[in-house]
Formats: C-alpha cells, sequence, structure tokens
C-alpha cells in the first residue's frame, strides 16, 4: 500500500507563491507518475499538473507559465510551485500517485486573498 502525505498549503495574497510537497512511502515501484489535483468548492476534482518518474510533465491550461511541477526520485517526493497565485487557485490541493492504480492524499487547503 502507498502512503502520501502532503504539506505547505495556506493562505496568500493574490500575486504571491506557495510550494507544495507530497511524500510517499509504502510499497511502490520507482517508476511511476506523480502530480497533483485540486478541487474547489462545489466543482469536480482537476488536474493541476503530473510528472513522470522519467521528468514528462503534463500541465493545465490555466497554471501553465505559473506553476511548476518537479520530483526527487531518491525521496519519493513531489513539489509543485505556485507563482502568481490568483483568487481563482482556491482549493484543496491532492497529490497523486499512478503506477496501476491511483493513490490521493489527504489534501492540503491553498487559499488566495483577493
Amino acid at each position: 500500500q502507498v502512503q502520501l502525505v502532503e504539506s505547505g498549503g495556506g493562505l496568500v495574497q493574490a500575486g504571491g507563491s506557495l510550494r507544495l510537497s507530497c511524500a510517499a512511502s509504502g510499497s511502490m515501484s520507482s517508476k511511476n507518475t506523480m502530480g497533483w489535483y485540486r478541487q474547489a468548492p462545489g466543482k469536480q476534482r482537476e488536474l493541476v499538473a503530473t510528472i513522470t518518474s522519467g521528468g514528462s510533465t503534463n500541465y493545465a491550461d490555466s497554471v501553465k507559465g505559473r506553476f511548476t511541477v518537479s520530483r526527487d526520485n531518491a525521496k519519493n517526493t513531489v513539489y509543485l510551485q505556485m507563482n502568481s497565485l490568483k483568487p481563482e487557485d482556491t482549493a484543496v490541493y491532492y497529490c497523486y500517485l499512478f503506477r496501476f492504480k491511483v493513490y490521493w492524499g489527504q489534501g492540503t487547503q491553498v487559499t488566495v486573498s483577493s
């Protein structure tokens, strides 16, 4: 079983920055895809960014140029650097790992005030 533990959420003013981290532990292959989804109140969970163990990345159009996903394979950790934050980025951010099945973290709240 895989466990994902997120950290780094919080409250920030519009235009500010936050960095999320997610550490994975448990039984897993080093070849996997990790990343981030988010869910705002009343909306469906949506992709933010993903990164493969080989370093290939994928971003939602709404965050391209502002967010950067990265990972440290030795630490089984994925990061999300969020810059130029907007109020519409407010959501619960969930860490994600895919290797034959999907695993989710517990979520961390990001609130961007205007």
